[in-house]
């Protein structure tokens, strides 16, 4: 088995991989119509339950609970939707027929993709590591995991349990950093589902471009929040600092920066610094809750964007243990530091706009973002903001809780990514879903309307059939004239 970054110096790795192919192929038949398939996702329970003293000790070194509630509970249900829907999942899908094919049937068959590249980001390293996996497993692909190499613990906690649970041959774990990672991306695999940021994205899809693969991006972006004058500003601010701090801001999802009214700043401000002490005391660094950056690279890219900007709440730090208190920043410029980039981190700028109009525009000039939060009481403003711009989500007087619901699709759109999981959709992400006629071999007289000669009595009855069918006898003067 290969795992180790020496095997792939001995040019192991394609072998490898063609190894995992030819299984994969062999067992293709027996997945779709072996029962045994539906069982697979469920041995995914027990080395979840292994993961948390390893997690938590980088992201929350005081809580496992916490670890528990963002990572593993919704693996948990993830698999158990997985199993109660993968068979009408499989299932043929009819489709609609048309003229030609009323006695005949079609449909369309899910079929595996064969070997998918799983590649996990550091920051919920079991969800969306294992999230993809079971979508893989359940559409009857083989996948190699690759976890991050950031989270060191979590990646040797995947590596040794996976195997014990799941099929190590046709699910292996490679461990390793870059190098690793640009050997697999060397490698022709049948898709590769990445989650990271937009730089990464772009070399993945580069390399993938090589082959052919087709890719999943679970990327990120600068999520805004706007928050509108008709609404609980209290209720707003609770949700909004939820949803920004939970993980000490490293959630793709996070709100990135809010947008308001400068009449509302102080209020904000003011409601969000007293949700933050009773989520957090009065001294977040020593509460479970609270998350840690994980590691100090990170720590100071975070830091180094507050050069230019005026902190209104927070903004204590402790290099040494990667802590950054929630931090508030003020009256922030679109060309600060603070707003060129994706913060991942617990810095949450505010922009004042005009309203909703500018706010808009300022949405509309940057990237496309994974996530858009809006709050409001207003039905209207919250339709204007849904219609009139663009992201791979749209929560209304939330935040993040959208990533829960299996029955909607997760993920981006643009520079924030391209398809998407959760539920059936990682099962049709990582399925071919493949187009079927079956037609009998009787009624052949019908048929001869489509073979040459084509002459006009032919086609002025195919193009009658195209009239009846798609409702167009309104233009039946022109195909008349056509014809004639």
């Amino acid at each position: 088995m290969l795992k180790r970054f020496s095997l792939v110096l001995e040019g192991e790795l394609s072998h490898f991989l063609q190894i995992i192919k030819d299984l994969a192929e062999s067992t293709r038949c027996i997945h779709r119509k072996n029962p045994n398939l539906y069982d697979i996702p469920r041995t995914l329970w027990i080395p979840t339950h292994h993961a948390h003293n390893r997690i938590v000790v980088f992201l929350y070194p005081q809580s496992v609970e916490v670890t528990q509630l963002h990572e593993t509970l919704g693996i948990e249900s993830e698999i158990d939707l997985t199993i109660r829907k993968l068979k009408d999942w499989a299932a043929p899908r009819p489709v609609e027929k048309n003229l030609l094919t009323m006695s005949d049937t079609v449909y369309v068959h899910p079929e595996p993709l064969g070997v998918v590249l799983i590649i996990g980001a550091w920051n919920y390293p079991w969800a969306v590591t294992v999230g993809p996996l079971i979508g893989a497993i359940a559409a009857g692909n083989a996948a190699v995991v690759k976890p991050s190499e950031v989270c060191v613990h979590t990646a040797k906690v995947m590596e040794d349990l996976l195997p014990i649970y799941i099929d190590k041959e046709l699910y292996p774990v490679v461990t390793g950093g870059v190098p690793e990672t640009q050997e697999l991306l060397r490698q022709r695999f049948d898709h590769i589902f990445y989650t990271g940021n937009s730089m990464v994205g772009k070399l993945i899809m580069e390399a993938a471009a090589k082959n052919l693969t087709p890719v999943t991006l679970e990327l990120g972006g600068k999520s805004p929040c706007y928050i509108d004058k008709n609404c609980d500003i209290t209720i707003a601010c609770r949700r909004t600092a939820w949803g920004k701090y939970t993980n000490c801001g490293q959630t793709c999802i996070a709100p990135d920066y809010i947008l308001c009214e400068p009449s509302m700043q102080d209020r904000i401000i003011e409601e969000i610094k007293k949700a933050l002490k009773e989520f957090y005391t009065d001294n977040p660094k020593t509460c479970a809750d609270y998350g840690r950056i994980i590691n100090q690279r990170h720590f100071k890219r975070i830091i180094n964007m507050l050069d230019d900007c005026t902190i209104a709440a927070g903004g204590e730090n402790d290099e040494a243990n990667c802590y950054i208190a929630p931090t508030l920043l003020r009256d922030v410029k679109p060309e600060a530091k603070v707003m060129q980039e994706e913060i991942f981190g617990p810095l949450l700028p505010i922009i004042t706009v005009s309203g909703v109009d500018e706010a808009i525009e300022f949405i509309n000039k940057g990237e496309k973002p994974l996530a858009l939060y809006v709050f409001s009481s207003d039905n209207k403003v919250i339709d204007r903001i849904r219609d009139e711009t663009s992201s791979g989500g749209f929560v209304a007087n939330d935040c993040l809780v959208h990533y829960s619901i299996s029955s909607l699709p997760f993920g981006g759109v643009g520079n924030s990514g391209m398809g998407c999981y959760h539920g059936k959709y990682s099962f049709d992400q990582l399925s071919h879903l493949r187009g079927c006629l079956i037609k009998k071999l009787n009624m052949e007289g019908v048929n001869n309307v489509r073979y040459p000669p084509h002459t006009p009595k032919k086609l002025s009855w195919n193009l009658s059939v195209c009239l009846v069918f798609f409702g167009l006898n309104g233009c039946s003067d022109l195909f008349t004239h056509f014809i004639s």
